[in-house]
C-alpha cells in the first residue's frame, strides 16, 4: 500500500455569488463567504505567529545590537499585526456599521 503521490487542490477564493449589498439573499454563499473570511484571518495570524519567532531568535542570537539587525522584523511583524484582531476594530472598515453619536456629559 503506497500514498498517492500529488497535490491537493483548495479553493482559496471568495465564493462568486455573493453578494455584499445583500448578503442574506443567498444563506450558501454567505457561509462560504464567513468561512472564507475566517481562513484568511487565521491565515494571517499564523504568518504574525511566525515572524514574531524569528523576532525572538534574532534578539537572542543578536544581542546588544538587535535594535539594527532585527529592524527589518519588527517593521514586519508591526506591519502584520495591524488589523488582524477579532473584535470590531479588526473589520474591515466597509463591515463596520454607523458609529453611535457621541454623548456630551457637562
Amino acid at each position: 500500500m503506497g500514498r498517492k503521490k500529488g497535490t491537493v487542490e483548495f479553493d482559496e477564493s471568495p465564493p462568486d455569488d455573493f453578494d455584499p449589498s445583500d448578503p442574506y439573499k443567498d444563506p450558501v454563499a454567505m457561509l462560504e463567504m464567513r468561512e472564507h473570511l475566517v481562513r484568511e484571518k487565521w491565515i494571517d495570524i499564523e504568518k504574525a505567529k511566525i515572524i514574531r519567532e524569528k523576532l525572538k531568535w534574532c534578539y537572542r542570537i543578536e544581542g546588544i545590537n538587535h535594535l539594527q539587525k532585527c529592524r527589518h522584523l519588527v517593521r514586519q511583524y508591526l506591519e502584520s499585526t495591524r488589523g488582524i484582531g477579532w473584535g470590531k476594530d479588526g473589520r474591515h472598515p466597509s463591515l463596520h456599521g454607523p458609529k453611535p453619536e457621541a454623548v456630551e456629559t457637562e
